[in-house]
């Protein structure tokens, strides 16, 4: 398709006399060489003299300019993280997603820009505060389903949330992200807040993510002494995304930084799958599947695939038991440099055919003045 342009073809010129334009130019000459001359007699190339501690001081401008104001939607959220210890909630599961809970620190090597670190602590079935995020789409593409997921959520924190130690709040995204129930440990409260959803719109998902990254990095902490907390988000969307003002990299970074494991549920209903008496798998992923995939892959947590609403629910579960069911590893870095590079992280296990799941980094920032913050 070609653009219409204004034209910008050379236009004919009047001929003129040649003596005219030697006139002319001439007059142009003498003109700018007066001009050069003033300019250099009214500036003085010398610099002002210090200031004299004795001299009055200036006056100030009667009305002086506001200072400028950054807006807050453009600033990346200031999260925080300790390096002095780097503190891992690792999932370690066999092949078929059955989770591995009886391992020692003797079976876990950890790598830091592929350089083996000593591990300084060690635990199993990690009972951290949780500090849940609930990313519900409402836009209009999931409303055929909307029922259900709302169902669903329900039930996750009905099983998951401990009352006094654990909170969540509920965020949905259509055209924007909107906090509606703000941090409780009252499940109640985020049913009735989850109940009363409704879907239209479209979707801003990366958005969304931006947002609840940055509301879990001021989580409120538990009272002394234990401090430390787990940041979870669960995201239940079909990926699509168009209405985000941020990147798929920005939004990255920022999960990254705020050291949250994401877990996403897929509502996409397109698939190709083969039946072949097992649980059917999603060999055909859509965008919007390959997004909440890295997501989950980039912050140790995982992504799932439900098949037939029914299964829904089951992820949920699996969400839940693996909440209850992971490691926590801490290790002092060989490098105790604070200049924030991002330092990739690796954990390995020597028991054969398992996977570990935890964060791929984090970029080396001093240790904040409130202590660790776990993951």
């Amino acid at each position: 398709m070609t653009l219409p342009f204004a034209s910008t073809y050379n236009q004919d010129v009047p001929k003129g006399s040649r003596n005219a334009r030697w006139v002319c130019l001439a007059g142009a000459l003498i003109f700018f060489a007066s001009i050069r001359s003033a300019s250099s007699q009214s500036q003085s190339p010398t610099p002002p003299p210090a200031s004299d501690q004795t001299a009055p001081p200036a006056a100030a401008p009667q009305n002086p300019p506001p200072p400028a104001t950054p807006n807050p939607s453009k600033q990346t959220p200031i999260i925080s993280i300790t390096t002095g210890a780097v503190h891992l909630v690792a999932t370690v599961a066999d092949r078929h997603h059955n989770l591995i809970k009886d391992l020692d620190q003797n079976d876990f090597k950890v790598f830091e820009d592929d350089q083996q670190q000593k591990i300084t602590f060690f635990g199993r079935e990690t009972n951290l505060p949780l500090r849940i995020a609930v990313l519900l789409d409402t836009s209009n593409s999931i409303r055929p389903r909307l029922k259900f997921e709302q169902e669903a959520a329900i039930d996750f924190l009905s099983n998951v949330i401990r009352r006094g130690k654990d909170q969540a709040f509920l965020m949905t995204f259509d055209n924007e992200p909107e906090v509606i129930q703000d941090y409780t440990d009252n499940v109640d409260t985020l049913s009735r807040a989850i109940e009363s959803q409704r879907a239209g719109g479209g979707t801003a998902l990366r958005d969304a993510i931006y947002a609840a990254t940055a509301k879990l990095g001021k989580a409120p902490l538990p009272p002394p002494p234990e401090r430390q907390i787990r940041r979870v988000m669960v995201v239940i969307s079909d990926g699509d995304d168009n209405l985000s003002d941020r990147s798929k990299s920005e939004t990255l970074e920022v999960v990254e930084r705020g050291e949250v494991a994401i877990y996403s549920i897929s509502t996409s209903t397109d698939w190709l799958a083969v039946d072949n008496g097992e649980q059917p798998k999603k060999y055909m992923k859509t965008p919007g599947d390959q997004v909440l995939e890295e997501f989950a892959d980039l912050s140790g947590g995982r992504v799932f695939f439900p098949y037939k609403v029914d299964d829904l629910e089951e992820s949920f579960q699996d969400i839940g038991a693996e909440l209850r069911s992971q490691y926590f590893v801490a290790y002092a870095p060989n490098n105790p440099e604070f200049d924030g590079r991002y330092r990739r992280i690796r954990v390995e296990v020597d028991r054969k055919g398992l996977t570990v799941r935890t964060r791929k980094g984090y970029y080396a920032v001093a240790p904040s003045s409130s202590g660790p913050t776990g993951q």
